[in-house]
């Protein structure tokens, strides 16, 4: 599991539009267009640069794929970093790597409180309404840029509620610690993926402009009885987090026949 960080291109720009993501770029780096601004509009650009729409489009999304800047239909676009993001890349060797994050990166708890699954929790619990759970709201940080990778909603049993205090809580992975305290297994788990976009809350938490996209990542683990005992509710802002998985060995068998 490591960080990727993709440069701009290091050499000598190769084309028209290269020049032009290149130029526009150090504007942006210099502080003409800070974060959070709009760039000019695409007519002013084209006008000052004397290129045509394609060209400068061509550009923009550039930029954007590079985690620069925001754009929408029929808005202007948004300057959304002066520098290169890190991409936090998770490999997995196992399916339980899939359940847990690497240990260069830590929870840092904001929200600590006892919930009741009401009509609003029940569809992401799947437990019963009015069962007690413990809420543990958490930012994930890199440990060395301290970059906030994720923002995290964990629901555990009431029951389970002094894991928050417990010793390397921040760096152990919430379910590990409830198998390896209270003696509970994981006999099923379900991942469940999508996107969406944050809200204006979650995008102040992660240092990004509201709206913007993210992956949720939703893990419900199960115990021997069929019965949720945590679920997590995982989002991560776009160009931060990637999923790299390798199967193996799934070339079927030949058969014969007889």
């Amino acid at each position: 599991m490591a960080f990727t960080d993709s440069r701009v291109d290091p050499g000598q720009p190769k084309t028209l539009h290269e020049k032009l993501a290149r130029d526009l770029l150090e504007r942006i780096r210099s502080g003409e267009w800070p974060v959070g601004s709009s760039l000019p509009s695409e007519k002013a650009l084209c006008e000052e640069a004397g290129v045509s729409r394609h060209t400068l489009r061509h550009a923009l999304k550039s930029l954007q794929e590079r985690g620069f800047i925001e754009r929408r239909q029929g808005a202007a676009s948004t300057v959304i970093s002066c520098t290169q993001p890190r991409v936090y890349s998770q490999d997995f060797n196992t399916l339980r790597d899939v359940l847990r994050y690497p240990g260069n990166t830590y929870r840092e708890n904001q929200v600590e409180r006892y919930v009741e699954c009401d009509t609003t929790l029940q569809p992401i619990l799947k437990a019963p309404l009015g069962s007690s759970w413990y809420h543990i709201g958490a930012l994930r940080r890199d440990e060395q840029s301290k970059l906030a990778l994720a923002w995290t909603d964990i629901h555990i049993l009431h029951k389970f509620a002094k894991v928050a205090k417990m010793k390397n809580h921040a760096r152990e992975m919430v379910f590990e610690q409830i198998e390896r305290h209270f003696g509970v297994s994981i006999d099923r788990a379900e991942i469940q993926i999508d996107v969406d976009v944050l809200s204006a809350q979650h995008a102040k938490l992660l240092d990004v402009p509201p709206g913007s996209p993210c992956l949720v990542i939703t893990r419900r683990y199960f115990d021997a009885k069929g019965d949720p005992f945590e679920v997590t509710v995982t989002r991560h802002p776009q160009n931060r987090f990637t999923f790299n998985m390798e199967l193996k060995g799934l070339s079927r068998p030949s058969s014969t026949s007889n």
